[in-house]
């Protein structure tokens, strides 16, 4: 019988909705809790568990105690075996103790919930030379690294079909991460630490975020000159993280928060660096919109990177409110062949599904395929 881990970090992604851009450090960690977050981390590694466990028969879980697996993988059904430690909180260190004694034990894959820290606490034990597969189960705010599946329940279905099938391809994956505290002043400074091994089948895992070209530079401003000729009185309107959403505000001539949300109202900005809640506050029986950029490489509209965007606030602004902005060159060079939500709510994500337009130029637009 094959054997299947399972590492959850207790508190990865739960900087997204509050607005902190990660949760690199307790004290970070506090101040999200102070700021209203909860972890969902859990939840996500369950909706991948509940895919797997469609051939439970074939396999028995190892997890770590507590919320780093064992109270996810209780509720699904499976009496998993025991490896690690958990502190309080949750650390690095503890991460690190399970994937190393999972190797030790020869598991045959192993599934982690987490963000590109998580993957890096993996890499440091693994190596580029390890020949124990993994798949990310994507539950952090900044997913660079394409050792992740595009959402939770592909993660599963991929690790369903390498424990039932055995013989996927593999591949090397870039392991990438940033610096968090540059992060939260506006600069993205990504760093490539290594490749870990992953399954491989159809489109189920993401790809190497990629960033923007300065050469683009026109491109992007007939983009905003399109979008802010467009933008109604009265309409509040949610402009999300991205080089090419930030010619729209500087055409506004309002200061843009490059990798956070800002909230605009007649030519005025109301909130900068918005948070989940600020958001909701502010649309709240109002006419509302989103403008969104798309991830090069990866093809996201939603769930990376900008997690104050909820599924709640998407919701209620609804899809037709939806405004994707990108240069043609970033949507023709995805490999999908599709854009990709990942709100963390199935139901939402199915209400983006079709086609959507994407403006990519001064009275130029593209439809493209969504799928969650």
């Amino acid at each position: 019988m094959k054997k299947l881990g399972l590492i959850i970090n207790p508190i990865a992604g739960m900087g997204g909705k509050v607005g902190l851009k990660g949760t690199d450090g307790p004290d970070i960690v506090e101040k999200a809790k102070k700021l209203g977050a909860s972890p969902e981390s859990a939840d996500k590694a369950a909706t991948a568990l509940q895919v797997v466990a469609k051939n439970r028969d074939k396999f028995k879980l190892f997890t770590c105690p507590g919320p780093m697996g064992e109270i996810a993988a209780r509720k699904c059904g499976f009496d998993p075996v025991l490896v690690g430690r958990i502190s309080e909180p949750s650390s690095a260190e503890d991460t690190e103790v399970a994937i190393r004694e999972m190797q030790d034990m020869n598991v045959d894959l192993v599934l982690f919930a987490g963000g590109d820290g998580t993957a890096r606490n993996i890499y440091n034990v693994l190596g580029e030379k390890a020949k124990l597969p993994v798949i990310g189960i994507p539950a952090g705010v900044k997913i660079h690294s394409a050792v992740y599946a595009t959402t939770p329940r592909n993660a599963g279905e991929l690790a369903r079909l390498f424990l039932a099938e055995g013989s996927l391809p593999l591949r090397r994956a870039e392991v990438m991460d940033i610096d968090e505290d540059a992060f939260r002043q506006g600069r993205l400074s990504a760093r490539l630490y290594g490749y870990l091994l992953v399954p491989c089948a159809g489109d189920l895992m993401q790809h190497l975020k990629i960033g923007g070209i300065g050469s683009e530079e026109s491109v992007l401003e007939a983009i905003a000159e399109q979008v802010t000729e467009k933008m109604e009185e009265d309409v509040v309107y949610i402009v999300g993280p991205g080089s090419t959403t930030g010619p729209i505000m500087q055409r506004l001539g309002l200061q843009h928060t490059l990798l956070g949300v800002d909230i605009v109202l007649n030519g005025k900005l109301l909130v900068a660096d918005a948070n989940e809640k600020q958001i909701l506050e502010q649309i709240k029986g109002r006419k509302a919109k989103i403008i969104v950029t798309v991830i090069g490489g990866q093809g996201y509209i939603f769930g990376r990177g900008n997690q104050q965007i909820s599924a709640g606030v998407i919701r209620q602004v609804g899809k037709k409110n939806i405004i994707v902005v990108a240069t043609r060159e970033k949507v023709l060079a995805l490999d999908y062949g599709h854009l990709l939500a990942d709100t963390g709510d199935e139901e939402v994500n199915r209400m983006l599904g079709g086609y959507i337009k994407i403006v990519t130029g001064y009275r130029e637009e593209l439809i493209y395929p969504l799928t969650s």
